[in-house]
């Protein structure tokens, strides 16, 4: 499958899109003066402990305290804050644990009370980041993660990833870096490590215990709350997260971000340094590689797929809420249960991509059309899971119930990306919102569609705006002309001095105006009609 990043670097932010054959499948964007992130490092103090939480709120300079649960302490909390109190009280021995003697493991069923005071010193790492009026969620089980490796101090024990299948493979990767490890640290070989080098995962290795000195150096000299270690730029972070040789091009829009990512990727993947390229066109890079156009009709409230079917995607802070809905398809077929299964199975895959897209995490819960066929309900399960097979976050999937809802939690780390599509109007001054202006040709071009080739009507004329007629028959090779070589050369696009900026009107032959408002889909009048019947029955 082919594969691109595009990096697009702006003052205030950078927003990094996966491409899929083109598709976008990922999105991220992140402030650029941005803290609190998955992975930093900070010197804390506790601020309070709550023991009906069996938690505490600790102190790492957000403007809401962070929690910390009991069972994000970690079995090796005391040996952790031992090595703070030594550090801090100028120890040069504490900086090499590899020397000291652990303390005992806690309990994973006592009180936090008993191992943390108010006011005690800490090292913490974010597990979650701020989200809605949360501050963010804190662990003391610390870890730096590499390319390759996870190191883990005061652990000591090597963990291999379930994904490597081969177990001579395992056993090499196990023996390989039980020979090269630190003492305390532990290690969790990543699935990209396999048939990977010694010098390789060597390397790695060094860099990462290097991470962990680097921080308990400064650490001497701090005052909490500090940042002792910042994970990398998420441009970075997500290329060391997903590369593999399919990658056919890295585009970045800014020379020194270009110069991270190339650094990176010559020192994970020195053969493929080239894919790594500077974008210096006046055009902007998402423009460029249709990322833009992409964001507008993937972000909204209401995102269309194929065949007329769409999906309604509504936020609460409790869960996320999805309705699917079929849209012109209602009358695809005469087979109403048919219809239905194909209308789900589209939803999926359109469902999975925005779970990934917009980071949606939490408890989702998904309105599919209702099938009365078991069969047709499993179907649809397993298609769901072999689509979320793809989903790098943790994920279940729960089957349908009998009332046609899936429901899915998903792990969330980060806030879901919620971009505004709507525009303010340029035709009613701002006083109401319309869909987004890129997409207008779209719009016009599924109504004429839709006349010819479902109701079957070639002569006919579509009244827009002047602008928009101008800009659909500009150049020799117009918008207008590809669009009549497809539908055939009937109907007509005539220009209206009457109508808005986006409003258009359609008449037939005999000068009758054809209303275009799309019929009213069946699938949720169904979904209700089926639940009564269904609640009846089992009274």
């Amino acid at each position: 499958m082919k594969s691109e990043l595009v990096v697009d670097v702006k003052p205030t932010d950078i927003s990094t899109a996966l491409l899929e054959e083109g598709r976008l499948v990922s999105l991220q964007k992140e402030s650029r003066d941005a803290s609190y992130a998955v992975g930093n490092l900070y010197l804390a103090k506790v601020k309070k402990i709550m023991p009906g939480l069996n938690a505490a709120f600790v102190n790492v300079g957000y403007s809401k305290d962070a929690f910390l649960h009991y069972l994000d302490l970690g079995s090796q909390i005391n040996s952790l804050a031992q090595i703070v109190k030594k550090v801090r009280d100028g120890s040069e021995k504490a900086l090499n644990i590899s020397q000291m003697k652990m303390q005992p493991d806690i309990s994973k069923h006592g009180a936090i009370a008993d191992v943390l005071e108010q006011g005690q010193e800490l090292i913490v790492q974010v597990a979650k980041e701020p989200i809605s009026t949360k501050g963010p969620r804190l662990t003391t089980e610390i870890s730096f993660t590499g390319r390759f490796l996870v190191l883990t101090p005061f652990n000591d024990k090597i963990s291999v990833s379930q994904k490597i299948k081969d177990h001579g493979e395992k056993t090499r990767l196990r023996r390989l870096i039980e020979s090269i490890k630190p003492k305390n640290f532990g290690v969790i070989i990543r699935t990209s490590a396999e048939n990977k080098k010694a010098a390789e995962l060597h390397t790695e290795l060094r860099v990462l215990v290097k991470c962990w000195e680097d921080a308990m150096s400064k650490l001497r000299y701090s005052s909490p709350p500090t940042l002792l270690y910042e994970e990398e730029s998420r441009a970075v972070g997500e290329i060391r997260d997903i590369f593999n040789p399919d990658f056919e091009s890295i585009q970045v829009n800014d020379a020194e971000v270009f110069e991270q990512i190339h650094n990176y990727v010559s020192l994970i993947a020195p053969d493929r340094s080239d894919i790594v390229k500077l974008y210096s066109d006046d055009e902007p890079i998402f423009d460029k590689f249709g990322i833009t156009r992409q964001i507008k009709s993937s972000f909204g409230k209401t995102v269309s797929f194929r065949s007329g079917a769409y999906i309604i995607i509504e936020s609460t802070e409790a869960l996320h809420v999805i309705d699917v809905n079929s849209g012109n398809r209602s009358k695809a077929s005469t087979d109403q249960e048919s219809n239905a299964l194909n209308v789900n199975l589209l939803a999926a895959e359109e469902i999975a991509r925005q779970l990934r897209l917009r980071d949606i995490g939490g408890i989702i819960v998904i309105d599919f059309i209702d099938m009365a066929k078991q069969d047709h309900r499993q179907q649809l399960y397993a298609h769901m899971r072999e689509l979320m097979q793809k989903d790098r976050a943790r994920h279940n999937i729960l089957p349908l119930s009998k009332f046609g809802l899936m429901q899915i939690t998903r792990q969330r780390v980060r806030p879901a990306l919620d971009i505004v599509t709507a525009e303010t109007c340029p035709s009613c001054g701002g006083k109401g919102e319309v869909q987004p202006s890129l997409l207008f040709t779209d719009v016009l071009k599924d109504k004429i569609d839709y006349l010819v080739n479902s109701l079957h009507i070639n002569n006919f004329i579509m009244y827009v705006h002047p602008f928009v007629d101008a800009y659909l028959k500009k150049g020799i090779i117009s918008t207008y002309w590809r669009w009549k070589k497809e539908y055939g050369r009937k109907f007509k696009i005539m220009p209206d001095q009457t109508l808005t900026y986006l409003q258009y009107r359609v008449i037939d032959k005999d000068k009758n105006e054809i209303d275009l408002k799309e019929e009213k889909d069946t699938s949720s009048s169904t979904k209700k009609e089926r639940r009564f019947h269904s609640n009846k029955g089992d009274d």
